[in-house]
């Protein structure tokens, strides 16, 4: 039994780290067919880390080893979240710990940390960038809480595990208050990934720009951590995304047999969700700063709406 976990814990692992880039790259792509361009390719995002991990960081003299921990922190962070959620089975060795709030958390740690390293050089554009971040994720924060407590109030559990186990067997049932929180969800994935229309993960310019000023200063293998790890976050977005709403086809029992097509419905719904994305981010405009605030108090709302029409109508 524990052999089985331990086999299904270590495919999810090496799925999530492997297919991180070709999701960037996919959506990369789909931008750029939609744009009548013809794109880089699928595999430009391997090509640019393999790139950069061959390079020699350049780190400055007053760098501390927060900021050169912080890129594996970061990595290892958005590993372990990936590790938590049941998007593929629910037996899994850390399905003890796949908890909301434990998932929140941490998301919030490598926040910090990333903020935390971006000020230590002093530099204007990384203490600009870290401060934006915080400010995105305290907004974005509340917001996703809400989001996972509606689900979490329909199957009476806050465990990822559970909730998965618990809309599955249901059926193919449209609640209202997961419409709402559907929706709401999709504006959080977009703030916290810094896509459109909150950032443009294309762009380097100095007064629009939020998840590239936190990293400007890194360089060679640092960088290349860094880029995968904001891949692996978006991944495992939309991995909980698919839990939570599309949980169908994640495999409950204990052997090995339905993890290929438990596999290729993963696969399916991250290429619709990363072309939706693309989409979205064709059809938006960058909103100015000072926008993102009514952005992502609008997908409180929305979230709040849903906790509290399955609240008052049981639906």
């Amino acid at each position: 039994m524990i052999a089985h976990l331990l086999v299904r814990q270590t495919i999810q692992i090496l799925f999530v780290i492997a297919m991180a880039p070709l999701l960037a790259g996919w959506i990369r792509q789909c931008r750029a067919w939609l744009s009548n361009r013809s794109g880089a390719g699928l595999l430009q995002p391997y090509r640019e880390l393999f790139k950069l991990l061959r390079k020699q960081p350049v780190v400055a003299e007053e760098a501390s080893m927060l900021f050169v921990a912080t890129p594996y922190v970061v990595f290892a962070a958005m590993v372990v979240a990936g590790a938590m959620i049941p998007m593929i089975t629910t037996r899994l060795l850390l399905a003890g710990a796949a908890d909301a709030v434990a998932l929140a958390g941490v998301f919030t740690m490598a926040r910090i940390f990333a903020a935390l390293a971006a000020m230590d050089l002093g530099t204007a554009f990384g203490s600009m960038g870290a401060r934006r971040t915080m400010l995105v994720g305290f907004l974005a924060e509340p917001a996703l809480l809400m989001v996972l407590f509606t689900p979490a109030l329909i199957s009476g559990s806050t465990s990822l595990v559970v909730i998965v186990h618990d809309l599955a067997r249901h059926g193919v049932i449209l609640y209202p208050s997961m419409v709402f929180a559907a929706a709401a969800y999709v504006m959080v994935t977009l703030a916290e990934n810094a896509r459109l229309p909150v950032d443009n993960p294309d762009t380097h310019l100095e007064l629009t720009m939020i998840h590239e000023a936190l990293n400007l200063e890194y360089s060679g293998r640092y960088l290349a951590l860094i880029e995968w790890s904001a891949a692996i976050k978006l991944l495992v977005y939309i991995g909980i995304g698919a839990a939570l709403f599309l949980p169908w086809g994640i495999t409950q029992g204990p052997g090995l047999a339905g993890l290929p097509m438990a596999y290729a419905l993963l696969v399916a719904k991250l290429a619709a969700a990363g072309t939706g994305l693309a989409a979205i981010e064709t059809l938006s405009a960058k909103l100015r700063l000072f926008r993102v605030p009514e952005f992502l108090g609008t997908a409180f709302l929305l979230a709040v709406l849903g906790l509290l029409v399955r609240y008052l109508f049981g639906h």
